[in-house]
């Protein structure tokens, strides 16, 4: 008796041991948090990645530009530019959105939104070409969702399986079956890494 509920022990430690990996594994490669009760979805990495090298090489370009002692007007022109730029990459990384069984918390710099499924009253999508947008209303309160989230399928499906079947058409159900992928925004943000390195390229030749 001893030896058997040992040996019980044994295997409920390695399920609980390869549910951790599995659960690693997925967030690293899906960039899907998933625990018991709730999923985290965090903008794609695949645009993450460009914009964080955009604001890198923008700040070499910067201080490059004031170690060459080239015009004042170009410091502040570059200056003007990066703002934004650093303000873009930091709300991109910090926006996420958490689901539980029972709520939506949508996560964004310095503010945070909740709705509860049950007070939902409309769910509606939007297209624009290759852009999705997935509006969720409750009679108090509203949440516009883009497709810059990765996993955006998943994070739609798991969205209406929470939501009452009466606020939601047919439409947004065929929609979340394959959703479209924007990749308009990570070519812009690789073509405006390309451009500032070739930038950076070009000034340290000229300074030479």
């Amino acid at each position: 008796m001893f030896f058997s509920r040992l040996e019980n022990t044994d295997k409920d430690a390695n399920l609980a041991y390869h549910k951790k990996i599995i659960i690693i594994f997925v967030r690293f490669f899906s960039g899907t948090d998933m625990t018991d009760s709730e999923s985290t979805f965090r903008i794609r990495k695949s645009f993450l990645l460009p914009m964080g090298l955009v604001v890198l090489l923008a700040v070499i370009l910067l201080a490059s530009t004031v170690f060459l002692e080239l015009p004042t007007g170009k410091v502040i022109i570059l200056v003007i530019l990066l703002i934004p730029t650093v303000a873009l990459f930091i709300e991109s990384l910090t926006r996420t959105i958490s689901l539980t069984e029972t709520t939506i918390t949508i996560h964004k710099l310095l503010r945070t939104k909740a709705l509860n499924f049950a007070d939902l009253t409309a769910v509606d999508t939007i297209r624009v070409r290759k852009r999705v947008f997935i509006s969720l209303s409750s009679e108090t309160d509203f949440a516009i969702i883009s497709n810059s989230y990765d996993d955006f399928g998943s994070l739609i499906n798991q969205i209406l399986e929470r939501c009452p079947a009466t606020v939601y058409g047919d439409d947004t159900r065929q929609m979340a079956k394959a959703p479209p992928r924007k990749s308009g925004d990570v070519f812009s943000a690789w073509l405006a890494a390309a451009v500032l390195l070739l930038i950076i390229v070009v000034q340290f030749r000229g300074a030479m």
